[in-house]
């Protein structure tokens, strides 16, 4: 009896000496999660480009092949990058050299791995505000000729949903509870009027404003903070 018992365990410990010896061999085949993206398709077979033993992917193994000053700019071959795309270059400003917050080498069966998961807290804190550094203005009339910093409304989380505080230039309180096309037309937001709804006359309106000293009165609002008749802001004029 101990005689068997001893050829299993000879055994088995033949077949786990084998198991290891495979996977030291062919990790590519023994214990990858799946396939390389195409861009690193020729490092199939060579896991240890990337993975150290015991250790898994280090930084180090990474930059040196993507160079941080080149990445976005220069291919690993340092030729420059006609139409980048990743778009604006923007690696140089991480607070770290860790590639694997963001990327994922191997997607396997899950579609969204092969998409980089990038949070804005990855930056330097100096440059966490510079949106135009890296995102385009769009291009409508919601956004035509902003000054603000993107924050005011939006979020680094997401675009989506914006924080616009109408509240903040005008209460769309009572009466106030339109629609945008209502002050808004034909949806232009970098311009407003008061005539579509008030039964006012520009030039009745206008001759009893100067009467008062007010010369402007194409911005309503710089005086009319809530749409009172008696106004809460200053006198634009």
């Amino acid at each position: 009896m101990e005689v068997k018992r001893g050829w299993v365990w000879a055994v088995v410990g033949a077949n786990l000496v084998a198991v290891v010896a495979l996977v030291f061999a062919y990790p590519h085949l023994m214990i990858s999660p799946g396939s390389l993206e195409p861009a690193h398709a020729a490092l199939t077979e060579s896991c240890s480009s990337c993975h150290q033993p015991f250790r898994g992917v280090a930084p180090e193994k990474c930059i040196a092949c993507h160079a941080l000053p080149d990445i976005g700019i220069r291919t690993t071959k340092g030729r420059p990058l006609d139409s980048p795309d990743m778009g604006p270059p923007f690696h140089q400003a991480l607070t770290s050299q860790s590639c694997l917050s963001c990327h994922s080498e191997h997607p396997g069966a899950n579609p969204n791995a092969r998409q980089p998961s990038f949070s804005h807290g990855l930056l330097n804190a100096s440059m966490r505000d510079q949106c135009a550094s890296c995102h385009v203005p769009p291009a409508d009339q919601l956004h035509a000729d902003k000054t603000a910093n993107c924050s005011t409304c939006h979020s680094q989380d997401g675009w989506k949903p914006a924080t616009f505080d109408h509240a903040r230039f005008f209460p769309l309180s009572g009466p106030h509870k339109a629609t945008c096309a209502t002050c808004h037309v034909i949806n232009d937001f970098s311009t407003y009027t008061c005539f579509s709804c008030h039964e006012h006359e520009p030039s009745r309106i206008r001759a009893e404003h100067l009467e008062e000293g007010i010369r402007n009165i194409e911005n309503c609002v710089a005086c009319h903070r809530s749409g009172d008749s008696e106004g809460e802001g200053g006198d634009d004029d």
